[in-house]
């Protein structure tokens, strides 16, 4: 994959603090970044998901019936489980 260099600004204490754990990893200052702005992307996606899911529960709601139903399957199969 083809990497372009980017200049951030970040504050002493921040920097600080992205070295001590890139020490503790053992993994450059520059990985550590990389994967906290591939996990905070994540994070703002599923935010999105979870909230385009919650729209869409309260245009349509649950019929309580159904949940009454999932509750009463889950009751009786989730003890059978070994997890």
């Amino acid at each position: 994959m083809v990497k372009k260099v980017i200049q951030v600004p970040v504050d002493k204490e921040l920097l600080k603090n992205l070295d001590n754990l890139s020490k503790k990893q053992r993994k450059a200052r520059s990985e550590v970044i990389r994967e906290a702005c591939t996990r905070y992307l994540q994070q703002v996606e599923d935010e999105v998901l979870d909230n385009l899911y919650q729209q869409g529960y309260a245009r349509v709601p649950e019929e309580p019936e159904v949940g009454e139903a999932q509750a009463g399957m889950s009751a009786e199969i989730l003890p059978g489980e070994s997890w």
